[in-house]
């Protein structure tokens, strides 16, 4: 097995390596997943989450490979497709020539990659975290629970899929302080928490005291330096539960069902799959307050009750913008 892919099978039957799906399985789904970065990282993680709970409702066989190098992706994928996987899911963020590439060669099978680019006919369908409305949310609560009226952004890459959510973030800020001043990093990586956690001390140095924590290693600063963190994606309060104030969470059950039960159906196209994960569609939500359900002001969470109300309702539209987010002085 190549040194950076990892398989496994979530369905409690053993799995021989190189083949998609046991032998005594094979009336469900065969469905394979392939990570470019390690499958407990935020954004894949919840990806690898839904399809362990179709799994163990006996929907699909799923494995997966991880921390698949770019190089290695095209064999990786096309591997799985020659096996006869009826659905490929992974992140083509990084590699999306070399995705759409081996979906040509394999029309009759269902590929869904994140993506920030359009459908490709007639099998390759598009799906990304469009969390932006809870995220906007937790910047009103961030801007509520700020004592500094400082807060910072840290995040990976400077793309669509990043720049909505810190946008959005960046707009509930404002709605609450409009005044507020806002720090904007980037790492230029998906999975470096040192890095990560040391641009955070800057901000923090500089009289930024709630931090929103788009990568692992944020909220380890936050702690350190007891200020407070917005989550991104998951909700790992329970690791950090006098810092983690909000989170803005990311559903992809909805996503992977659809195209499970699109596929099953013999319906599935290229298609996006992008509002699967809005708020109306149960593929996102504000996280539970928990450990400060009674630190955060009763007017701050009347406000934001009644804004996520209008949201739902559709009355406020959270504006999708993936231009690059602008800090303020």
């Amino acid at each position: 097995m190549h040194p950076t892919r990892r398989q496994a099978v979530l369905v409690g039957a053993s799995l021989a390596l190189g083949a998609c799906w046991p032998a005594q399985a094979q009336a469900r789904l065969k469905v394979a997943a392939v990570y470019t970065v390690p499958a407990g990282q935020q954004w894949v993680g919840r990806v690898d989450k839904a399809l362990k709970a179709a799994a163990a409702r006996g929907e699909i066989d799923y494995v997966f490979s991880e921390n698949v190098a770019a190089a290695d992706f095209e064999r990786v994928v096309r591997e799985y497709a020659e096996q006869g996987c009826a659905l490929i899911v992974g992140e083509a963020f990084s590699v999306e020539a070399a995705a759409r590439k081996v979906a040509r060669a394999f029309p009759k099978t269902a590929f869904l990659m994140g993506s920030s680019g359009r459908p490709q006919a007639p099998n390759f369908a598009v799906f990304d975290n469009y969390i932006h409305e809870p995220a906007y949310l937790t910047g009103m609560i961030a801007a509520g629970m700020s004592k500094t009226r400082r807060v910072g952004l840290v995040a990976g890459y400077a793309i669509p899929e990043v720049n909505r959510l810190m946008n959005a973030f960046i707009a509930g800020v404002k709605e609450v302080d409009p005044k507020a001043r806002i720090s904007v990093a980037f790492i230029d990586s998906w999975f470096d928490p040192p890095k990560a956690k040391q641009v955070a001390f800057g901000m923090i140095d500089d009289g930024v005291d709630v931090l929103y924590a788009e990568r692992f290693g944020v909220s380890d600063a936050a702690k350190e330096r007891k200020v407070l963190a917005i989550g991104n994606v998951t909700n790992t309060q329970d690791k950090y539960p006098e810092t983690i104030v909000a989170s803005a969470l990311w559903n992809v059950e909805p996503t992977i069902d659809a195209a499970v039960a699109a596929v099953k159906a013999g319906k599935f196209r290229g298609a996006d799959y992008g509002k699967y994960s809005r708020m109306q569609y149960k593929g996102s939500e504000l996280a539970p307050l928990g450990t400060f359900e009674d630190k955060v002001p009763a007017e701050l969470k009347a406000r934001v009750a009644k804004k996520q109300k209008a949201i739902l309702d559709g009355k406020f539209i959270v504006k999708v913008n993936d231009a690059a987010p602008r800090a303020t002085r």
